[in-house]
């Protein structure tokens, strides 16, 4: 890498980690419900309640808590679908862009409510502005308000003590209020940060618009047709909310998403900002700064082996051409090392939006976001996601240590027993089951290959991340795989499902359990869970559980491709 490269990255994330601790703080402040800074909105926080019958003292058991999520969810399943099927005969359709079919709008309903993103249509053939506006746009905010409801639960359940009455199942576990959670996400945090980035995106000459398609003429003379549009207000939410979902087609490769070096600088600093704060929100939130410094060493350093290695399998030798790196795929307004780190960011949070195609990686190169997503979206994950993707790997490796030194598992006070154990593994092994089940059915069904356009390894990295990244959440995709069709549409759609509920649905029923349980002081007998030794002992817990699972499947494809490359075979 040049000085420049070096530059880049050491600014990029100098600023994220200066910035980070300081939202964090704000963050606090807004899910306690103490006076900050956007205090002065209150009355229209309050007016929502009013308006919408929600009593905001009232607290949620777990149960309860994940009801009025599956009810959100649903509803807002329900109404995105059929907006998507109608949007021919509504208004703000200029380019007159006809109903989605079925198939197609239950994956983009599914996707958009899921917090993944994926798109199996390019945004400027398939979704009319309103349907851009009113639902694509706003499932970015509520998805990844969900996500982070869900973290806010676990958090609380960590935290709280046991009120009277409880019983062992923790049914009446207090874990807040589901619709005070996404509301105060929504109003405080993800709308102001989000109008802050819209105003510097619209500087850099992001599109934001009502007019018609425009007819231009290329420098070849032949006649082209340029899309418009909002762009710009949901290029800003889907890298802060952790969406992805791009307003056309190639995403932020588009010079109209993401048309200049500093739009790239930013947008790269709005993924990661909201995801690298919520660990010090967690340290806050349980009072005890150390355990979120711990969590986020944990996940910095998974982050940085990353990036170290798609960076040099990006800018190393090309056995192919002779020289260093390869451009294509990549777009030349921001190079290789742009396109690696952003590659490396977008998919260690559950962002999925790409600069360029990961499918043109070189095999090593694309490998990386493949295992970043195949980790489960936990280093950083994404809004609220990834932190209580990652307390399940917590839990985990503190029953494991207790089990290894004979010491009680518990984790900030809270004991770790069976309970918590199996549900925790229902998380982890749900979602690795389904991505190797998924996968394999679609490499020995007629409808599974007939969306390939590249055979031997590289097609089974394309499978892989597929499913990998809708399971996971993250909504990226190879870009070599064509997906808009039944047999795709609709086992991706269940992955989707698949992968955000078999998580959330554990992780709220471990938070009830924990807040059911009474705190135990610290003794000579507790295993310290904030130093470094629980951190390796942490990261080695997530590669043996989560990565080892998938590493016969990694070596028929990135692995197997690498060493074919080397010998001059390419697919």
């Amino acid at each position: 890498m040049t000085t420049a490269n070096w530059v880049q990255l050491v600014v990029s994330l100098g600023v994220v980690f200066a910035v980070a601790p300081f939202l964090a703080k704000f963050m606090t402040r807004v899910f306690e419900g103490e006076r900050h800074i956007l205090s002065f909105l209150a009355p229209v926080e309050r007016g929502i309640y009013r308006i919408t019958g929600v009593s905001a003292k009232q607290e949620m058991n777990w149960k309860q808590y994940l009801a009025a999520l599956l009810v959100f969810n649903a509803f807002g399943f329900i109404s995105l679908m059929a907006l998507l099927m109608t949007q021919e005969w509504l208004p703000l359709n200029p380019a007159h862009i006809p109903n989605m079919s079925w198939h197609l709008a239950l994956n983009t309903a599914v996707s958009f409510m899921t917090n993944t993103n994926w798109q199996s249509y390019n945004g400027e053939v398939s979704a009319s502005y309103l349907s851009q506006m009113a639902g694509l746009a706003v499932h970015n905010f509520l998805s990844a308000a969900t996500g982070m409801a869900a973290a806010l639960a676990l958090i609380r359940g960590i935290r709280n003590k046991a009120s009277e009455g409880e019983n062992s199942t923790g049914y009446r576990a207090p874990l807040g209020n589901f619709w005070v959670d996404i509301t105060r996400t929504t109003l405080y945090v993800f709308i102001p940060l989000s109008i802050i980035l819209t105003i510097f995106l619209l500087s850099q000459g992001v599109v934001q618009n009502f007019s018609s398609y425009v007819h231009g003429i290329t420098l070849e003379g032949k006649d082209q047709i340029l899309p418009m549009g909002p762009a710009a207000s949901q290029i800003a939410i889907k890298q802060l909310g952790s969406n992805g979902g791009g307003f056309f087609g190639v995403n932020s490769a588009h010079p109209f998403e993401n048309p200049t070096p500093f739009s790239n600088f930013l947008e790269w600093i709005a993924i990661l900002l909201v995801p690298v704060a919520i660990p010090f929100v967690f340290g806050r939130m349980v009072k005890d700064k150390s355990q979120g410094r711990a969590l986020f060493a944990a996940k910095t350093a998974v982050f940085a082996i990353g990036m170290v290695v798609v960076l040099v399998a990006e800018l190393g030798l090309n056995t192919m051409t002779g020289g260093h790196g390869s451009m294509e795929g990549k777009e030349v307004r921001f190079g290789i090392p742009a396109s690696a780190m952003w590659a490396e960011a977008t998919t260690v949070v559950s962002n999925g939006s790409v600069n360029a195609m990961h499918d043109s990686f070189s095999p090593l190169g694309g490998m990386i976001p493949l295992i970043n997503i195949m980790l489960g979206e936990i280093i950083y994950g994404g809004v609220g996601a990834g932190m209580y993707g990652m307390l399940v790997f917590v839990f985990i490796t503190v029953f494991f240590a207790g089990l290894m030194v004979g010491r009680t598992p518990e984790y900030i006070g809270k004991k770790i027993e069976s309970r918590e154990v199996q549900l925790s593994v229902l998380a982890i092994i749900g979602q690795t089951v389904m991505i190797l089940f998924l996968a394999a059915i679609a490499v020995v069904t007629k409808a599974g290959l007939a969306g390939l356009n590249n055979q031997g390894p590289h097609g089974l990295s394309e499978i892989l991340y597929a499913y990998s990244s809708t399971i996971g959440n993250n909504g990226s995709a190879f870009a070599g795989l064509t997906v808009n069709m039944v047999f795709y549409n609709v086992t991706l759609a269940f992955a989707m499902l698949v992968g955000r509920f078999v998580v959330i649905v554990p992780v709220l029923a471990i938070a009830g359990s924990l807040g059911a349980k009474t705190p135990i002081p610290p003794s000579v007998g507790t295993f310290a869970t904030n130093n470094t030794t629980f951190v390796v002992l942490l990261i080695i817990t997530i590669i043996i559980l989560a990565g080892l699972n998938f590493f016969p499947a990694l070596t028929l494809g990135p692995i197997l491709e690498h060493f074919l490359m080397l010998k001059g075979m390419v697919f």
